[in-house]
């Protein structure tokens, strides 16, 4: 009697079309929110990003593996977008594994399988944010990183200069827009040379940008007012 394998898939949720419901189940046991919410994030998925990526296991003969389209079973989804004023990188959300399926190293799957999908692509950094996984992603090769900006819709039609905008820093295209109708002003004095560099400190192994920034600590707070780590790995 044959022996049964198991192999597991990455396919985008666009070519997969009948595992809409599935996914969006998923998702709302680990986030909640509206069901009509999600299924519209979903739905945008696209070749031109945001791409939501799917973990698709299937068993069959060792011998002759399941084919990718028949039955299989939703492991995991994580959602891809790309990043302002990086063109090569993605920025890395909405990262579950099915319940039931925890503690079997689906998630380290499901991460390894990204980053091969986006490599294959010609991308060659990750980034993420995440409130309490930060050792679970540094054990994958993620170090700590700056925050970034990341697109939840990039059209081609866009101009460059658009995007510049928004990865400018917060106020800086409003001041720039103003500039004209401000009368000139003497320049400022020199000002004093600035301190030395903060040292560089390791948490775990894992190099820190800075003091007050480490897997234990985050200077960085998300809407919420909670504390967040912004994570990257290049690939």
């Amino acid at each position: 009697m044959g022996s049964v394998s198991e192999e597991l898939s990455l396919v985008p949720l666009h070519r997969r079309p009948e595992l809409l419901e599935a996914c969006a189940e998923l998702l709302g046991e680990e986030w909640g929110k509206s069901r009509a919410s999600r299924l519209h994030r979903l739905q945008r998925s696209s070749d031109a990003f945001p791409a939501c990526l799917l973990l698709l296991r299937s068993q069959g003969p060792a011998e002759a593996p399941a084919a990718r389209e028949g039955p299989c079973q939703l492991v995991g989804h994580v959602r891809l977008s790309r990043v302002v004023g990086r063109p090569r990188d993605l920025f890395v959300e909405s990262v579950v594994v099915a319940r039931a399926l925890r503690g079997q190293g689906y998630g380290r799957r499901l991460m390894e399988a990204t980053e091969r999908w986006a490599r294959a692509r010609g991308f060659g950094c990750l980034r993420l944010t995440t409130h309490d996984k930060q050792h679970f992603y540094a054990h994958l090769g993620f170090v700590l990183g700056e925050p970034v900006q990341s697109v939840a819709f990039l059209s081609p039609a866009v101009p460059a200069e658009v995007l510049r905008l928004f990865s400018a820093p917060l106020g800086a295209a409003t001041a720039a827009a103003a500039r004209p109708r401000v009368p000139a002003i003497p320049p400022p004095p020199a000002a004093p040379p600035p301190p030395p560099p903060p040292p560089v400190i390791w948490a775990r192994g894992v190099l820190a940008d800075g003091v007050g920034q480490s897997l234990l600590e985050t200077p960085h707070r998300d809407a919420k007012g909670l504390p967040i780590f912004w994570m990257k790995k290049d690939i």
